[in-house]
């Protein structure tokens, strides 16, 4: 049960773990109501943070509801990411979505990083190959 945690070693605490996913996001993903960032990460594990706007999801409920599926859907699919810093930020609309129309977007979020990662270190090596 432990594997499916969500420790601080998990997460992006400050500003100065968000800042550089912000200024040097090499990986994004996005749906109409979705945008995930991700860098690769200092760390040697994937590290989740969410940025859930009030002007974008007006009720309390609704962006404790939207924050509690990615963090659930983010432990577990984090065997699977590489190491990456990764932020999440919420659109438009996310709040009026049902839990499983949430859960369809992240996970096919998801499954977009993982391919965008691995081409990308398939390329990498190539190019170190050649």
């Amino acid at each position: 049960m432990s594997d499916f945690g969500f420790s601080k070693k998990l997460r992006l605490l400050g500003a100065a773990d968000y800042q550089p996913v912000f200024k040097n996001a090499r990986y994004k993903v996005s749906c109409q109501y979705i945008l995930i960032l991700a860098v690769t990460s200092t760390v040697a594990r994937p590290r989740l943070g969410l940025v859930i706007a009030k002007k974008n999801i007006a009720k309390a409920v609704q962006r404790n509801r939207v924050k509690r599926i990615f963090r659930e859907s983010f432990r577990h699919n984090q065997r699977l990411l590489p190491a990456l810093d990764i932020v999440i930020l919420a659109r438009s609309g996310l709040g009026s979505l049902s839990n499983e129309l949430v859960h369809k977007n992240i996970e096919r979020l998801w499954q977009e990083l993982i391919n965008k990662t691995r081409r990308s270190s398939v390329t990498r090596d190539q190019a170190n190959a050649g």
